[in-house]
């Protein structure tokens, strides 16, 4: 199959428009969109075919609550790094959309799944959290691709995680995704509006 110049143009769109969303409405997201983006997900590449990703999909009130208590302990001890200005300007940054978001998935990564018996992992075992990281982009972009926002939560004890989760010993954390409706959408990343990181070069080197 071959793809026209608008079709690349509405991926750069998607792309361009795809933002780490913290400001979600509260609204429901239908049942059948989150199944097709579940099925969107598993499209991702990954190593030897190993698919090592693991989602949990949070409703019990008591597990987001306890996700919440991790990252306002995770959120004070960051701040605590900063000083004057950059201090108050942390402080000020919304960086999570845990309260609101109606669907928050919590995402390990397998570190020794029999599938794909170990093809492409042996000298890098890290491609199987690179795998599932091509996995929670690839649901960021079809999120954005039927209008709903996505945000990652980093700002959490990767232990404390697991514990919550009652995870396997082999389950590595790897992320906690809020999805849902955005209160509005964005072309421009909030750190950029916010005064608190603008893009660093990345072009290719040329050798």
């Amino acid at each position: 199959m071959r793809f026209d110049a608008e079709v690349a143009a509405t991926l750069e769109a998607i792309l361009r428009w795809r933002r780490d969303v913290r400001h979600f409405r509260t609204d429901p997201v239908d049942e059948a969109v989150l199944a097709r983006l579940a099925d969107l997900m598993a499209l991702a590449p990954s190593v030897g075919n190993a698919r090592p990703w693991r989602v949990i999909r949070v409703e019990d009130a008591a597990l987001r609550a306890a996700v919440r208590a991790n990252f306002r302990c995770c959120d004070e001890a960051a701040a605590a790094d900063y000083a004057g200005e950059q201090a108050a300007a942390y402080r000020a940054l919304k960086l999570a959309g845990l309260d609101a978001a109606p669907v928050q998935l919590a995402v390990f990564t397998h570190i020794d799944p029999a599938e794909g018996h170990g093809l492409g992992r042996r000298t890098m075992p890290e491609t199987l959290r690179q795998s599932t990281a091509m996995a929670i982009h690839s649901l960021w972009l079809a999120a954005r691709a039927v209008n709903l926002g996505m945000g990652m939560v980093s700002i959490l004890d990767p232990a404390e995680m697991a514990r919550i989760f009652a995870a396997p010993e082999d389950w590595v954390f790897s992320a906690y995704l809020c999805l849902g409706h955005a209160e509005w959408d964005d072309d421009t990343p909030l750190l950029h509006r916010t005064g608190w990181q603008e893009n660093a070069p990345t072009g290719w080197e040329v050798r």
